[in-house]
């Protein structure tokens, strides 16, 4: 979701940090790796470029706008939410990236809230298609 938005380096940025929420709770689902595929694909990035770790330290300069900010939590929750399952470890971590950008505890709640809303919007579309 918004994705083609970001810059060049806050787009490798992002691949970086859905690989840590990813690996974060030692799991990997293939929804997640799905996932992440369509993060390359609205990205415009290539699907074999395999992404790594990235420390957080500094990640508030990369995304270095409120709206970039937004854009990359919002979708690093939604990948979060893709294996049914919010682990503490995936909480914790997005937490932790909420602190960096220096978003507040309830905007991070907020946040939350509305990809678990969309995620039962999508769900109930699903339903009326029939998939």
């Amino acid at each position: 979701m918004w994705l083609s938005s970001l810059s060049s380096t806050q787009r490798d940025a992002l691949l970086g940090l859905a690989h840590n929420v990813v690996v974060s709770d030692g799991l990997l689902d293939p929804n997640e790796e799905s996932m992440i595929d369509e993060f390359r694909r609205e990205m415009e990035l290539n699907l074999n470029e395999e992404s790594e770790y990235l420390e957080l330290e500094g990640i508030d300069g990369i995304f270095d706008t409120r709206k970039a900010r937004v854009i990359a939590l919002l979708n690093l929750l939604r990948l979060s939410y893709v294996d049914g399952a919010f682990e503490i470890e995936e909480e914790c971590l997005l937490k932790e990236v909420s602190s960096a950008f220096g978003l507040a505890d309830d905007e991070f709640l907020l946040l939350d809230n509305w990809v678990r809303r969309l995620i039962s919007l999508e769900e109930e579309a699903h339903r009326l298609m029939g998939t």
